[in-house]
Order: C-alpha cells, then sequence, then structure tokens
C-alpha cells in the first residue's frame, strides 16, 4: 500500500539498494539536526530494514519519497510510535537540505494523512516533533495539526506531540 502519487511527487518502499541515497540523507547533519546524531551507514541500513518490516507487518512505513522525473526527495510515511507509553500512528518526513523549504515534506505528508484516514481508516494521527524544529511544526499545523501532548519516552529529553482526529 502506498500513497496516491501528487502532483509533484511519487513515492515506493524503500529497499537495500536505497543505502546510499538514506545514508547521505539520514548522515546529513543538517537533516538531523534534531536527532541526536546523524546516523552512520550501518544506522541507515538498519532504518531501512525497519521499514520493510514495517511493510511486511501493518502495510506501511516510510516510504522513499522522489519527484516524478526519479528525483530523491527524501522519505515521509507512517509509522507506529510510543507517546508515552501508547500507541500512536506518526506522520514522518525528512527532505534532502538543498530542497526544503519548497513544500515537498507537507506535500507527501498531506498524501500519507490521506491514506491513514481513507485506506488504513485510522482516527487520529500524531507528528512527533523536537520543541526548537520551527520548520516541522509547520509542516504538522500546515496538515491541520495542533499540540496535543509533549512525550518523555524518546531520544531526546522531551518532544512536542502535535495531533489530529482523521474522522470526518
Amino acid at each position: 500500500m502506498l500513497p496516491a502519487p501528487t502532483a509533484r511527487l511519487r513515492f515506493r518502499e524503500m529497499t537495500p539498494v536505497d543505502l546510499e541515497l538514506m545514508s547521505g540523507l539520514l548522515g546529513d547533519p543538517e537533516v538531523m539536526t534534531y536527532y541526536p546524531a546523524p546516523k552512520t551507514r550501518d544506522e541507515a541500513a538498519r532504518w531501512i530494514q525497519w521499514n520493510q518490516d514495517n511493510y511486511a507487518a501493518y502495510g506501511h512505513g516510510l516510504w522513499i519519497v522522489e519527484t516524478h522525473d526519479g528525483e530523491f526527495v527524501g522519505d515521509c510515511g507512517l509509522t507506529w510510535q510510543k507517546v508515552n507509553g501508547r500507541p500512536e500512528l506518526e506522520v514522518g518526513y525528512h527532505t534532502r537540505t538543498f530542497l526544503q523549504g519548497r513544500g515537498y515534506a507537507t506535500e507527501a505528508a498531506t498524501a500519507c494523512k490521506d491514506l491513514a484516514r481513507d485506506d488504513l481508516q485510522a482516527e487520529t494521527l500524531v507528528a512527533i516533533i523536537h520543541p526548537q524544529n520551527t520548520a516541522s511544526r509547520r509542516v504538522a499545523e500546515k496538515l491541520g495539526m495542533l499540540p496535543i501532548d509533549e512525550d518523555y519516552g524518546g531520544n531526546i529529553p522531551v518532544r512536542t506531540v502535535m495531533g489530529m482526529s482523521l474522522r470526518r
């Protein structure tokens, strides 16, 4: 199951062939500013495997995002995350540094939100965001999310949880 293509973007599952792309994305200090550290090549390989495991278990995960011409933009998708000990469906996104600020994350995340609502019949959707990551917060707000909680169980002391109901 993949999100529908958008006006500029398409989605596909990650595979081990994507290791160079994902190592570059997740190893970029600017992309990973709000993470404890950029990911190593081995960590990027585990990231790909984690997403392949998610596809097998749930039918979704983070997907490779490309332009219709095949240019790698980043990743975006839906994963189950713990928020203060409870499972929540999260939309997550990373965009290559030189492509940030062009609306790609919002466009991709909107397609993922639509998939969560229409195909997965999810009732709620969250985005877990470092409190200082204003760009990611803006993406969540453009999706219609509002701050709903703070999470204390992640890899940083406190994370802002943005969320929304997907019920019609």
